[in-house]
């Protein structure tokens, strides 16, 4: 009897620590896009990682999948849906039709930079006016890039007839259907793609942002730079709704402590900083870049990006969404968020 009674007090001393040690292992797989050894990844995604883990005192774990390694670029949001990957982070365009209102945000002047765009798309979200786009994920921050920017590698573009027949790499189909109509002929690819189809001839130039270019090592292939912001994209860090709920109260309260407006600042000031960055190559490397800093006041720009605009939110309307109401909100949003970092 003595020994059936250590016996269960050893079993139950040896369950007990299961527990404790499988909660404090609870490791979440984190899936995006960008390579390991970009700033990216290293100065957002491990940041937030390591901050998580912190938080919770080690209960826990977030494993980093970059470079598409756990799901691709275009499935990532659908792999965090269903639970291959446990947190995710992707384009929201790169699910084409998915996520129509968040897009209002790649509109030319939605978001002048990045900590401004960040701060649109973020305050879109927590106003209420995209939720019905997320009903399958619990939506962790949201945040943009800079402006997109037009390179090339031996086109210099100064108007719209510049881009004619060239082979543009498009990030999203809003953004391809405005290049389409200033005469470009789009290519759609996710930009781990861009560097080897540039580089085999596949495409002429590329839309991204100056951290994109970096990031790609693109400063190798395009040596020819446009400054127009005609579009910026929106990003989400979001969180597999099951993978959140199997989590105890207070490992869900540092998620939710990771979560919201102060993570997608965060993300919007690492961009920012990475855009500088990536046009201060471009320029030490001696590479031609034209510079048109508000092309909706464009004589050459204003009317092919304003079609643009209406375009997309009269594609919106036809399918009976709030496009132009969510365009305005996003609008008041950029003027908020302008004056509140000033």
């Amino acid at each position: 009897m003595k020994y059936k009674l250590i016996a269960c007090l050893l079993s139950a001393s040896v369950t007990g620590l299961t527990t404790v040690s499988a909660q404090a292992a609870t490791t979440l797989r984190f899936a995006h896009f960008f390579p390991a050894a970009s700033a990216v990844h290293q100065d957002l995604y491990q940041a937030w990682a390591k901050s998580v883990e912190e938080a919770s005192g080690g209960e826990l774990r977030v494993e980093l999948y970059p470079s598409g390694t756990l799901a691709k670029a275009e499935s990532i949001y659908e792999a965090t849906a269903s639970g291959i990957a446990d947190v995710g982070s992707t384009v929201q365009g790169y699910t084409a039709g998915r996520f129509p209102l968040s897009q209002i945000v790649e509109l030319p002047g939605v978001a002048p930079t990045a900590e401004v765009g960040a701060c649109v798309l973020q305050t879109l979200y927590d106003e209420g006016l995209l939720d019905e786009e997320y009903g399958d994920t619990r939506p962790l921050f949201m945040f943009t890039t800079g402006p997109g920017f037009l390179h090339t590698k031996e086109t210099l573009v100064e108007t719209p007839e510049d881009l004619q027949g060239l082979r543009v790499r498009r990030p999203t189909a809003l953004v391809g259907d405005m290049l389409t109509d200033m005469g470009a002929i789009p290519v759609g690819m996710p930009a781990p793609d861009i560097y080897t189809a540039m580089q085999r001839g596949v495409i002429d130039g590329v839309s991204l942002p100056w951290e994109g270019v970096n990031t790609f090592r693109l400063n190798e292939l395009t040596t020819q730079h446009t400054q127009v912001p005609f579009y910026s994209l929106g990003l989400i860090v979001t969180m597999n709704k099951r993978a959140y709920k199997r989590l105890g109260p207070e490992q869900q309260a540092v998620i939710n402590d990771h979560s919201g407006m102060a993570w997608a600042e965060n993300a919007g000031e690492v961009f920012g900083r990475l855009d500088r960055e990536g046009k201060e190559k471009a320029v030490e490397a001696g590479h031609t870049i034209r510079e048109i800093d508000n092309p909706l006041e464009n004589a050459d720009w204003q009317q092919p990006l304003e079609k643009g605009i209406e375009q997309y939110l009269s594609k919106l309307e036809g399918r009976g969404l709030p496009g132009r109401e969510v365009y305005e909100a996003a609008l008041d949003a950029r003027d908020a968020c302008i004056t509140e970092e000033k």
